[in-house]
């Protein structure tokens, strides 16, 4: 794909951003922007506007009017699913602009952008299909003296603060948006500061679907700012926040106040065990790209590679050897295969986790150093790491570095595949690689995780929910389960006789 100044997308030519309240794109209350930038290139390509807590007040009270008095709540599950349709198709239309927005903004390469048009359309689809299929019952009862019909109503929680990050703003975006628009809710949607052009051209796009003002509204800025307002605003009824632990309990205090509704999909340090038995020729590029997808840059990465001792240094040698024939490059290269890390501020952090791996006494068997060749010495580019000969108790064996660098550990028998897997205090994705189906079995029923994938890696389907255990947080993404958060249950008694 060819990208010149002819054909990029508007939003990154078109000047500085603005916010979406009650309908309406405009500028932040304090008058401030700050940059975005390349990852790589390392050039600023746009401002935005930098929201704060005046500006959340706002999108907060427009919010709310459109649940409490606005047209919205007269619309019909048909009429709900309508908007969400017209969405996937602008989204269908407009989407080689999203793939060039996110490939600028933070680094994901275009070549993604065929996996990433079928994944995000079948979600805004499903979601569509939704808002026509949510319903209560009717219960029998056991009360005496009299005749009693009773049955549930479901009905939108309210107003839904969401907080998306930078690693996919799109999905993330729309696994939010989704399940407000289907069951009637509104929302305020705070994107990451890291990659805010996406979501600011979603909502263009969904202003031109018919959608009342104020349903959906945007306020761009910082988590200390319009995100921290945002997790404490009375006016709010839920909060929906992917991201990092230390936000995520710091969201669940602010929430205090009001007893919101809070889910959180957090952080991980998810284990992928290889079995002696397992196909190499499919366990080797799975395990691979199960950490080094995305520059590593996915919460549930398998960065905790658990390989049976019999195969350890055979699986080494052809996993260090996969890694260094994968393309590191400017994210707008159809070549490239691994692009850069988001910020210069993620790459500070992935290269002091390769400093401490060496510290601590692990063996680099491929990367390890940032790249600083010709054309990639102002991009923040890693490349992709294999780390062999891990101790349980190292820092890179126990905390979420969101880098492409993974740690090897070896392991004797299905019992301690099973507890290797779950010393941890996450419990986000999983990863098994064998040809026995007793122990993929075993291994689906012990780990305690929210997604255990057998012979693959990353699977994501919109039916299928999708997140964490323990510290990886609460609540679901996709399937029916994640309804059940952005709904309140009424029971409804009817004296007939």
């Amino acid at each position: 794909m060819s990208i010149t100044a002819q054909n990029l997308p508007a939003i990154l030519t078109s000047g500085p951003t603005q916010l979406l309240i009650g309908g309406k794109w405009v500028d932040a209350s304090s008058g401030k922007t700050f940059a975005t930038v390349n990852p790589s290139t390392g050039e600023t390509i746009a401002q935005i506007a930098e929201g704060d807590r005046e500006d959340i007040d706002r999108a907060v009270a427009a919010a709310r009017h459109a649940f409490d008095e606005g047209p919205w709540r007269k619309f019909k599950p048909y009429d709900r699913q309508e908007i969400i349709l017209r969405l996937a198709d602008l989204v269908d239309r407009h989407f080689e602009e999203f793939a060039v927005i996110d490939a600028m903004e933070m680094g994901e390469p275009i070549t993604r952008r065929t996996n990433a048009r079928r994944r995000i359309l079948s979600l805004l689809r499903y979601y569509a299909g939704m808002a026509t299929a949510i319903h209560g019952e009717t219960v029998e009862n056991s009360m005496p003296g009299g005749d009693f019909t009773t049955f549930t109503r479901k009905e939108p929680v309210g107003v839904v603060g969401a907080i998306v990050p930078w690693n996919g703003p799109m999905v993330s975006w729309i696994w939010k948006l989704g399940p407000v628009l289907a069951t009637g809710c509104t929302a305020v949607y705070k994107p990451s500061e890291e990659a805010s052009l996406s979501a600011i051209r979603l909502a263009e796009l969904l202003c031109e679907t018919g959608i009342p003002d104020g349903v959906v509204n945007i306020v761009t800025g910082f988590g200390h700012g319009a995100g921290a307002a945002l997790a404490a605003h009375p006016g709010v009824d839920k909060i929906a926040f992917t991201g990092s632990v230390e936000t995520g309990q710091k969201i669940l205090m602010a929430s205090a106040g009001n007893l919101k509704r809070v889910t959180l999909e957090l952080g991980g340090k998810s284990p992928d065990i290889v079995f002696a038995d397992a196909d190499m020729d499919l366990a080797v590029p799975g395990a691979a790209m199960a950490c080094f997808g995305n520059t590593g840059q996915v919460c549930s990465a398998g960065t905790r590679l658990l390989i049976e001792d019999t195969i350890y240094d055979e699986f080494n040698e052809r996993l260090a050897a996969y890694a260094k024939t994968l393309k590191v490059g400017s994210a707008l290269e159809t070549e490239t295969q691994i692009g850069p890390l988001v910020s210069q501020k993620q790459l500070a952090r992935v290269s002091s986790y390769l400093d401490l791996g060496r510290a601590e006494g692990a063996k680099v068997i491929s990367g390890g150093e940032r790249l600083t060749d010709a054309g990639r010495d102002r991009g923040y580019f890693v490349p992709p790491t294999v780390f062999r000969d891990v101790e349980p108790d190292m820092r890179i064996a126990r905390e979420e570095i969101f880098g492409p660098v993974v740690g090897t550990m070896p392991f004797s028998g299905l019992e301690e595949a099973a507890r290797r897997g779950n010393d941890t205090h996450f419990g986000l994705g999983s990863g098994v690689w064998t040809r026995d189906v007793s122990k993929a079995h075993y291994l689906a029923n012990n780990i305690r995780a929210g997604s255990v994938w057998i012979n693959c890696y990353q699977m994501m389907d919109p039916a299928m929910p999708f997140g964490g255990y323990k510290m990886s947080g609460y609540g679901r993404e996709s399937g029916i389960a994640q309804f059940d958060d952005y709904l309140n249950v009424k029971a409804v008694w009817i004296r007939t006789a």
